[in-house]
């Protein structure tokens, strides 16, 4: 806070002196005598004049010009009058005096701190406060040189706070750091008619050999993260390698597994064709046999004819065979083997061994059977 008007009086009378003086100077140029000036002039001109630069001193002092981002507190005789808005402004000539106040916001600089953390570790600090001039009445009457007892007292704040944290948070927690010291200003600064938009907290430096021991610190953290990280990729990999053996296991017994079922199924097909073969062919034989006894007891003279037990019992199977029954049946209750169809097979296994087309086999064997039957019925 400063006076715009601070020897105001003081300030005119020497302006008015510096007329005089001036006047002075210009005569001994012109090459006047100042006595002999001063002796041809007319004594009322002097008075005139002395008068006038008395008129001049007290309208220039009178007149009293704020600027737009001021107000100024009027004082008259030391007496608190009033504020002064920005604009031109008349005051009581050589006995007012006026204080201006910036308005807008200023930025305060508090040096730098030492102070002891909570676990005794010696740090150093340094912070920027911006205030703003809120009453300026309040901030002429209340508090002297407002800039400098703010950052007085940001500086007895400032190493408070710090000195209430630990190390580590006074190097993390700036944000906290800065609420902290704010809330402290707030009250006794909006006494003062002061309001604290802002803290800002610049550095935070410890000690050198704290500085260092936290630099060891870092470095094997660092390292001891590493190495984690490290195991934890080892561990990873042999996992996924045991499970990638485990998968390639299974796969194999599967494949294994489903080799031999193919197998098997296989074999059972193949055995059934080749008893179902066997067995037409044997019957077949019989037949023929058959036949050929049938064919010489014709060529005989006798008129009765016996008829061996097998080959009517034969011929009574055709005929069963004829009537809808099923040779795979007999064929099953002979061998004492289900029928084919009652194998469980998964369509890509009968796909595979072709045991939709064991049917259409088994047919054409019925077929055959069925012409010969035909035939020797066509003999006879």
């Amino acid at each position: 806070m400063s006076s715009s008007s601070g020897g105001t009086l003081l300030a005119r009378v020497g302006q008015g002196l510096a007329v005089l003086v001036f006047v002075a100077v210009f005569a001994s140029f012109v090459g006047l005598p100042v006595g002999d000036l001063v002796g041809s002039v007319d004594p009322l001109v002097v008075v005139g004049l002395v008068a006038l630069a008395l008129a001049v001193v007290a309208v220039s002092s009178a007149v009293e010009i704020v600027e737009a981002y001021e107000k100024e507190a009027l004082t008259v005789l030391g007496e608190y009058r009033r504020l002064l808005e920005p604009g031109i402004h008349l005051v009581p000539p050589f006995v007012s005096r006026t204080y201006p106040f910036d308005m807008r916001t200023q930025t305060i600089d508090v040096p730098q701190q030492e102070a002891i953390t909570r676990d005794n570790s010696p740090v150093t600090a340094d912070a920027v406060v911006y205030i703003r001039v809120m009453d300026a009445k309040r901030a002429f009457l209340e508090v002297e040189e407002y800039e400098r007892a703010v950052s007085n007292l940001a500086q007895t704040t400032l190493r408070a706070v710090l000195g209430d944290m630990e190390l580590d948070d006074t190097l993390s927690r700036r944000a906290m750091i800065n609420a902290r010291i704010r809330e402290e200003l707030d009250e006794p600064t909006d006494e003062w008619g002061i309001r604290v938009e802002s803290v800002e907290v610049r550095e935070v430096n410890p000690a050198a050999g704290v500085r260092n021991a936290m630099e060891q610190q870092t470095s094997a953290e660092r390292r001891r993260r590493a190495m984690i990280l490290e195991a934890q990729g080892e561990r990873r990999s042999a996992i996924e390698q045991a499970q990638g053996e485990k998968q390639s296991d299974i796969v194999r017994a599967q494949g294994k597994k489903q080799s031999q079922i193919l197998e098997a199924q296989g074999d059972a097909v193949s055995t059934v064709l080749r008893a179902k073969s066997a067995e037409s062919m044997g019957e077949r034989a019989v037949i023929d046999k058959g036949m050929e006894t049938l064919e010489s007891i014709g060529r005989g003279e006798s008129t009765t004819f016996v008829l061996p037990q097998e080959l009517s019992s034969l011929v009574g199977r055709y005929g069963k065979h004829l009537s809808g029954s099923d040779v795979s049946e007999m064929h099953g209750a002979a061998n004492g083997h289900d029928s084919l169809d009652s194998l469980d097979f998964d369509a890509e296994t009968r796909e595979l061994i072709g045991l939709d087309d064991i049917e259409a086999i088994l047919g054409e064997i019925d077929e055959e059977a069925q012409v010969d039957i035909d035939a020797i019925s066509e003999s006879e």
